[in-house]
C-alpha cells in the first residue's frame, strides 16, 4: 500500500473540553486551535492532518485502523483517560503498520500515581508529553521525518 502525506491526529474524551477544562493544566487553547496550529504546521511540512475527536474507546480504535488502512503517514494519538486503561487501544495499535505517536499537553509522570501507567506508550512509537498544544507540533515534527 502506497503511504501517503496524512497524518490522523486523534483525540479521547473530555479533549473536546480543552480551553475550558482545568486550563491550568491543559492551558487555554482549544482543539479547535491545536487544529488550526497543525493546520499550518502540516503546510509547511507538506503534509495533511486528519484531526478527530471522540469521547469512545471504540471510535479511536476504528479510526487507528482506518489510519492504517488508509497508508496514513502516521497516527498522533492523545487517549486522554484511555491512556490509562485501555488494553483496546493499545492492542489496536500493535495490530497495524502505521506508526503511532502518544501525545499528551501534561507530563503524565509529575501527576497522579495512576496516570504513571501509559498503556498506548507501552505499543507507540514514541511519545511527547509536557509541552501544552506544542507536545502535538512536535510529535507532528517527528512524524514528518517518520
Amino acid at each position: 500500500m502506497a503511504e501517503n502525506n496524512i497524518v490522523f491526529v486523534l483525540n479521547g474524551p473530555n479533549l473536546n473540553m480543552l480551553g475550558l477544562r482545568e486550563p491550568e493544566i491543559y492551558g487555554s487553547d482549544t482543539l479547535d486551535d491545536i487544529a488550526n496550529m497543525l493546520d499550518d504546521r502540516a503546510r509547511e511540512l507538506g503534509l495533511e492532518i486528519e484531526m478527530r475527536q471522540s469521547n469512545h474507546e471504540g471510535h479511536l480504535v476504528d479510526w487507528i485502523q482506518e489510519a492504517n488502512a488508509a497508508g496514513a503517514k502516521a497516527v498522533l494519538l492523545n487517549a486522554g483517560g484511555f491512556t490509562h486503561t485501555s488494553v483496546a487501544i493499545h492492542d489496536a495499535i500493535k495490530a497495524v503498520s502505521v506508526p503511532v505517536i502518544e501525545v499528551h499537553l501534561s507530563n503524565p509522570h509529575k501527576r497522579e500515581e495512576f496516570r504513571h501507567r501509559s498503556y498506548i506508550g507501552m505499543a507507540a512509537k514514541g511519545t511527547v508529553a509536557g509541552f501544552g498544544a506544542m507536545s502535538y507540533a512536535l510529535a507532528l515534527d517527528a512524524a514528518a521525518k517518520l
